[in-house]
């Protein structure tokens, strides 16, 4: 399952900094997009230069997941990112969505086997009977010196 995790992390993060990058350096031509909403909403992304947040946030997840050094930070960079591309192509512009399906899957398992790193955020609000169960002792109301 390591060896996996790793192939599945290191792909991800390839394919985030190469398809990031080429959003500052177009060295991939794009096509244009379909007429109708696709090509509204690429237009407005780039006439307001908020391609190039999400192209910044691609490097930076996509090398952080590549490294491997902070893979969970990485997948919380690129998680919004990749919900935009499924949605993007699932309702605009169907013609990429194998493409964003395989991200997709790279990226639900990956977050499957770093579930662990997200345990806190899953974790439901302790509830008032919690904080009223443990007794309040010096110790634990002592500030420290």
């Amino acid at each position: 399952m390591k060896i996996a995790t790793t192939i599945a992390r290191s792909l991800l993060g390839l394919i985030f900094v190469v398809f990031g990058s080429n959003m500052f350096f177009h060295f991939i031509p794009m096509p244009p997009p379909p007429e109708g909403p696709a090509r509204e909403f690429m237009t407005a992304l780039f006439l307001s230069h908020y391609l190039y947040i999400v192209g910044a946030l691609q490097v930076v997840g996509g090398l952080l997941l590549f490294t491997g050094r902070w893979a969970p930070l990485g997948l919380t960079l690129v998680g919004p990112v990749i919900v935009n591309i499924l949605c993007f192509h699932a309702l605009m512009a169907p013609t990429g969505l194998p493409m964003a399906i395989v991200v997709s899957v790279l990226a639900i398992f990956l977050l499957w086997n770093y579930r662990k790193n997200f345990a806190g955020i899953l974790a439901g609000a302790p509830t008032q009977s919690d904080s009223r169960s443990k007794p309040a002792t010096a110790s634990s109301l002592a500030v420290p010196s």
